[in-house]
């Protein structure tokens, strides 16, 4: 399926992350910023509840291991889901965070506007650096497409 249109625009790599809020698995309340220090891999995914966003967190989360990078998989999925799909997928190394409250991922410019996948987020990757500063980003062009693993893995081990 192409990209349908998104709402807003991407930011730029080499400018601050923006504003990013999500909701934990236990449901409590999270930020992006709390992670500043650290490399973060982030991934919007439409939802884990489908094929190729489970097999690009299955991905991350076994390649990722051992990287020292923080990956963050955010969809409009309920905390409740994202749970159960991580307890049942024994994803230890891709730490979810649902958007369903906020709809902070509208500022990273990912939001499906129309047809089925409406307010769902589109798939992406960025790479944001220590000080907060995005320094790689991938659109993947198909929904039913998944991400370049080796280009954003490369990318975050250079940041380490």
């Amino acid at each position: 399926m192409p990209l349908p249109k998104l709402l807003g625009s991407i930011p730029a790599t080499g400018t601050p992350a923006p504003r990013l809020r999500y909701v934990k698995q236990d449901r409590s309340n999270a930020a992006l910023a709390e992670l500043k220090g650290k490399v973060v891999v982030l991934l919007s995914v439409p939802s884990l509840d489908t094929a190729v966003c489970a097999t690009e967190t299955r991905t991350f989360n076994q390649k990722a291991a051992g990287l020292g990078a923080t990956v963050l998989v955010v969809s409009v999925d309920t905390p409740f889901a994202m749970k159960r799909f991580c307890t049942t997928e024994g994803i230890d190394n891709v730490e979810p965070g649902s958007d369903f409250r906020f709809h902070d991922m509208d500022a990273w410019g990912v939001r499906i506007a129309e047809g089925p996948m409406e307010a769902a987020t589109a798939r992406a990757v960025w790479v944001i650096d220590k000080e907060g500063i995005i320094r790689y980003h991938e659109l993947v062009p198909e929904l039913g497409q998944e991400p370049d693993y080796g280009a954003a893995l490369a990318a975050a081990s250079k940041l380490m």
